[in-house]
């Protein structure tokens, strides 16, 4: 890597990590991402452009607002660095390529509706369409060497090395990744429904999931999603066996109850709260998403050597 040019990035993706913050503070209550200029949520003082560069002003300032002193959450911080960050490995991954300038606008998407997700349990529209078009649009210059190229290599009739097909083509991957993720996000939300009578999965995670398929392709979607599945599931029961612990401690000192009782009952209290809590899937799809982006291939590989 070019040391100046890898520096360069980095702080260009910290300074669009500022912007995401906006964004993750916005998009779901509908405001403008544009107007008015970022202020205090405790003061509602304008923030002055010194108290608001990037990483170093959350550090100078301690977290805090330098008018009213109000708590600014970490999340900032940690979103501008992460942004950072993965600007910095797309250029790593990629090199000075086409391919790094669509992987980030993919990350920046993704994270930030990771943790739109994970702090509203929503998956705003704003984010998710654009990001559905910009990836079909990408794969008309960046190709998506994916699953109907490897698999289905006569769905295009036209010849490889002609220019029109490896555009139609890396575009088919696109659009058939799109179809792949959001049918399967839907298809689960449906049976969930039907099975259990509440929803399971909004219309959210079927457009993240489209989204997602238009920049990754199909093999790569199908890898996000049962890499989701699982990280979700492993999630899931362990915060059941952490609340079925605690609860099953607290009863029997509080209540004197035997160590059977105490199980039994804290267990029925954890199945409850498992059932009425809702985990935002989106932060899991996200999340796998990103993973995939960059290890998915190589996992796929050393998988299918195994077999």
């Amino acid at each position: 890597m070019d040391p100046v040019l890898a520096s360069a990035i980095f702080v260009l993706g910290l300074a669009f990590g500022s912007f995401l913050n906006v964004c993750i503070y916005r998009l779901p209550r509908d405001l403008s991402v544009v107007r008015p200029r970022s202020a205090c949520p405790g003061c509602e003082q304008p923030i002055r452009a010194y108290d608001n560069i990037p990483v170093l002003s959350w550090l100078i300032l301690r977290g805090r607002c330098r008018n009213c002193k109000t708590y600014i959450s970490p999340r900032y911080l940690i979103v501008e660095v992460l942004t950072g960050a993965i600007f910095l490995a797309c250029y790593a991954h990629f090199g000075a390529t086409l391919a790094t300038l669509k992987y980030c606008a993919f990350g920046f998407l993704l994270l930030g509706l990771i943790f739109t997700d994970a702090e509203t349990q929503l998956l705003p529209d704003k984010m998710t369409l654009p990001g559905l078009a910009l990836g079909l649009v990408f794969s008309l210059v960046v190709p998506v060497n994916d699953l109907a190229s490897q698999l289905l290599p006569g769905l295009v009739s036209l010849p490889v090395s002609s220019d029109v097909s490896w555009h139609l083509l890396s575009l088919v991957d696109a659009v058939l990744g799109a179809i792949v993720g959001a049918s399967f996000i839907y298809g689960a939300g449906a049976i969930y429904l039907r099975a259990r009578g509440v929803e399971g999965m909004g219309f959210g995670d079927v457009k993240l999931m489209a989204m997602v398929g238009a920049f990754l392709g199909a093999k790569l979607t199908i890898f996000t999603l049962f890499s989701a599945s699982i990280a979700g599931s492993l999630f899931g029961g362990s915060t059941v066996l952490a609340v079925w612990i605690k609860r099953t401690r607290r009863r029997m000192k509080r209540h004197h109850e035997s160590a059977g009782e105490a199980r039994r009952r804290a267990w029925e209290s954890a199945a409850i709260a498992l059932r009425r809590h809702q985990m935002p899937f989106g932060v899991f799809l996200g999340s796998m998403a990103m993973v995939a982006l960059f290890y998915g291939n190589s996992f796929l590989r050393w998988y299918w050597g195994l077999l």
